[in-house]
Order: C-alpha cells, then sequence, then structure tokens
C-alpha cells in the first residue's frame, strides 16, 4: 500500500523588513502574517476530511515554522527532509530590486549570464530531481493515507513543471504558487500528476511580503 494523496504546501510569509532574498539562510522565521497563512493552510487539510499520516518539511526555519500547525492538527511530528529545501542561490542576503538592488550592480551580472540554467545558484534540473525523489520516498512511505511535504515555492513549482512536461526555466513572475499554498499530487496510472491548486491564505496575500527565490 502506498499514500492517497501527496500536498506540497508553500510556507506562510516570513519576517523580512529587509526584503531581501533569503534562501538558506538561517533564522528568518514566520512573520505573524505568515503564522496565520500556516494556520489556514492547516485549516484547509482539515476541512478537506482528508486523512493526513505524515507531515515531512524542509529543514530551514520558515518551513518548520508552517508545519507546526499541520502537524498538531493531525496528532503528528515533524519529519525533516533535507530533499525539499530552498536551493542554492548567490544573491542571498541582498536586496534584489529597486535603489541599490542587486540587478543593477554589474559586479552582479556574472551571475545572471545563463538564465536556463540558473548560473546564478542550482540547476533547476537538479532541483525538479531531488523534490521528485522525496515525493516518491514519501509516498512510498506510509501504508495509507495523505502524506504533506512543506517546502518552498520554487521546488514546489519545479515540480509542477516537471510533471506537466513544461520546460522547467521560466519567468519567476509567472509562478503560481501563493504563500501557504497546497498543491495536490496524486499517482496516475504510472506516474504521479498535479490534481489541484488552493491557496486558502488567499485573503491574507495583500499586502504581505513575498520575496521569492529568482
Amino acid at each position: 500500500m502506498v499514500a492517497s494523496q501527496v500536498h506540497l504546501v508553500r510556507h506562510g510569509e516570513v519576517f523580512n523588513p529587509e526584503r531581501v532574498l533569503y534562501g538558506r539562510l538561517p533564522n528568518y522565521r514566520l512573520s505573524e502574517r505568515g503564522v496565520l497563512m500556516a494556520e489556514a493552510a492547516a485549516e484547509e487539510l482539515v476541512e478537506r476530511g482528508r486523512a493526513v499520516v505524515r507531515v515531512i518539511a524542509s529543514p530551514l526555519q520558515r518551513a518548520q515554522e508552517s508545519a507546526a500547525p499541520i502537524a498538531a492538527a493531525f496528532a503528528l511530528t515533524i519529519d525533516t527532509d533535507e530533499r525539499i529545501i530552498e536551493p542554492t542561490n548567490a544573491f542571498e542576503g541582498k536586496r534584489m530590486r529597486g535603489q541599490g538592488g542587486a540587478l543593477r550592480d554589474p559586479r552582479n551580472w556574472p551571475a545572471l549570464i545563463n538564465p536556463l540554467k540558473p548560473s546564478w545558484g542550482e540547476p533547476f534540473r537538479s532541483i525538479s530531481d531531488r523534490m521528485l525523489a522525496a515525493i516518491d520516498d514519501a509516498w512510498n512511505s506510509v501504508d495509507e493515507g495523505d502524506v504533506v511535504l512543506v517546502s518552498h515555492q520554487l521546488p514546489i513549482w519545479m515540480v509542477h513543471r516537471a510533471l506537466a512536461h513544461e520546460q522547467l526555466a521560466h519567468d519567476p513572475r509567472q509562478r503560481r504558487c501563493d504563500l501557504s499554498s497546497i498543491t495536490t499530487l496524486c499517482w496516475h496510472g504510472d506516474h504521479f500528476a498535479e490534481t489541484g491548486y488552493a491557496s486558502p491564505a488567499l485573503a491574507l496575500l495583500d499586502p504581505s511580503n513575498d520575496v521569492g527565490a529568482v
């Protein structure tokens, strides 16, 4: 037996008053709004009446904190999987846009030379491969019920594009992966397929601070 569904949940809003690209930097916690977003995702899963039997999170603080209300709602502990972490990024700790933004500094331009790979961080294919491996292991790790993986915008979007057989390179502004959103996968025949997307924290998104990966 295997899981019934796998839910990919993005973390909530991060306390980031300087609006830097935080990437894998430590100590970036949820904001007060982010806590409410995480609770909204947990409530959505409970309201669906799903039997969530395992919760797995990225090791980063914001993902662990976002997993907490889900684990509590289903009386579970949080497992950690390094494979669903945010990708590496040369721009960690920097403001990307606006006056003094990293994209305006010629010293940073060599990192932008190949957006198809991308040259500024972990290759898209590597992100996709590790996420799909983690999903497959999570799927096979339980006898029944659903598994929740709490991850980050770009890794979740790489799964979406890989399963849709779309080119992994993309415009970051076009990602459909809101804070605390839930992307649901099921097994269809011999492959995973995306069967649902929800944004339970939609009412909290404006004016949220969402500085995702480039």
